[in-house]
């Protein structure tokens, strides 16, 4: 029995040893992994410092993130998306259902591609979610700053939950920090910071950039955060993330309902429809409320396909081909 059960924790070590031995691998060089072997370590898991790079390409740019405050900076938040495993991987799911919207919104109005990781780290691409300030959507908009941008926020329509015109609207406000600043890193910040606020930082501390500033956490985090998700999404099985095609979260085909008159009852029109409310409010969250007042103004319900909302054929559609092991 005494031997047994030697046996048995000699084996539960070994395995231990192979996974961590293993999860090193995959981030770590030849000679590391060597001296890992040689010391043997005294837990079942290795947590390895992602490397910085010395550059990034971000906004169309390339960045030399060598100075000491950038490359802690940019630590930090590749750091943090990497071992933040659980929310990191959904956001991959999501994006191959949100980024094909975004992605050519954000092409027609000349607003560079990599703007839609703004959207991932401000939203988690949930186009329900709320912040503590009450910001609302996927590019979480202050009421008054969305209707700013041309965006209905009425009782029973919250257009900032509605992932297109809500992406126009970003798209829009891009743009005119843009006019401002003349930088796509500056204005990626003044996202955060407000363009008010980032012009009078540039003033008042005599710097052209950003990443000399002396701001806000929340708001010198900004830019990083955004640099480390879009390195992660292009290189995902680099950083632990091992998906397959049928892991990510299909695009469900749907058919577009125009709506110009009040419906008093949003249950008895999605049962018409052929779905339930709940399916009406996921596919269409800008409306807020159990009844629809159009207002004079005519909105599209997206309806989804019967067929389209089942696993039982397993996602086939990758957005990206980086996102999946072959």
């Amino acid at each position: 029995m005494y031997k047994t059960k030697l046996l048995n924790k000699n084996i539960i070590s070994m395995i231990a040893a192979g996974i961590a031995c293993l999860t090193a691998c995959i981030a770590v060089s030849s000679n590391d992994v060597e001296k890992i072997k040689e010391e043997r370590p005294l837990v079942a898991s290795i947590t390895i410092s992602p490397d910085v790079p010395s550059s990034i390409s971000i906004f169309g740019e390339t960045i030399d993130i060598t100075r000491y405050n950038m490359y802690e900076g940019f630590d930090r938040e590749i750091s943090s998306f990497t071992y933040f495993h659980s929310t990191t991987m959904l956001l991959f799911k999501r994006a191959n259902r949100v980024f094909p919207i975004i992605e050519p919104i954000l092409k027609e109005h000349s607003i560079p591609d990599d703007f839609k990781y703004l959207a991932v780290i401000e939203s988690h691409l949930d186009p329900r979610v709320s912040s503590s300030a009450r910001a609302v959507g996927t590019w979480q908009f202050l009421e008054s700053t969305g209707k700013q941008y041309g965006l209905t926020i009425t009782p029973t329509v919250d257009e900032r939950c509605d992932v297109v015109k809500s992406t126009v609207a970003a798209c829009k406000y891009l743009k005119e920090a843009y006019k401002r600043f003349g930088d796509w890193s500056n204005v990626a910040a003044s996202y955060n910071g407000g363009m008010g606020r980032i012009s009078g930082e540039i003033a008042r501390q005599k710097v052209e950039s950003v990443y000399d500033m002396w701001l806000v956490q929340e708001t010198t985090r900004y830019p990083y955060r955004i640099m480390a998700i879009k390195q992660i999404f292009e290189n995902p099985y680099k950083y632990g993330f091992v998906l397959r095609t049928k892991d990510l979260y299909k695009p469900v085909k749907t058919k577009e309902v125009s709506v110009s008159k009040d419906i008093l009852n949003l249950a008895e029109f999605a049962r018409e429809q052929g779905i339930t409310y709940a399916d009406l409010k996921r596919f269409n969250p800008w409306l807020r409320d159990s009844k629809l007042n159009t207002l004079g103004k005519t909105y599209t319900l997206q309806i989804p396909e019967e067929s389209e909302m089942y696993y039982k054929r397993p996602n086939t559609y990758v957005h990206d081909s980086r996102w999946v092991v072959k």
